[in-house]
């Protein structure tokens, strides 16, 4: 399962919900995209230590997905298809979006723009 920023921080901040599904997922990955978007936050953040070790043992225990031209590929199609529908979604999340088809790994985010992905599964936390 590949985890979005919003994912990230309700895991690393012990929401049971995102715990619960975190803990039964086969598989972890967190898209570079994501880990940029957290490394921004926690450079603004008061708690930025705890914050960083969280952010590296949670890359430690999880799948880095990189972005290549297959990705591009993906992210070039889910572009288009969302302008068709008249849909556009943050382009940050086109990416995470992108690399979740390439991989064919369902997304975990609140964000329900990701519903407007056609083939992506998302799963979300109470």
């Amino acid at each position: 399962m590949i985890l979005d920023t919003s994912a990230l921080s309700a895991y690393l901040d012990k929401a049971p919900g995102a715990v619960e599904i975190v803990s039964q997922a086969r598989e972890l990955a967190i898209p570079v995209i994501v880990a940029g978007e957290f490394a921004f936050g926690i450079a603004q953040s008061r708690h930025r230590d705890a914050y960083e070790r969280s952010l590296e043992r949670m890359l430690d225990r999880s799948t880095v997905l990189d972005i290549g031209v297959e990705t591009a590929r993906h992210y070039a199609a889910i572009r288009l298809e969302l302008k068709a529908v008249g849909k556009p979604i943050p382009s940050n999340d086109v990416w995470i979006a992108a690399l979740s088809r390439q991989h064919s790994m369902p997304v975990m985010s609140r964000d329900s723009h990701f519903d407007f992905v056609v083939g992506l599964r998302r799963r979300t936390w109470q």
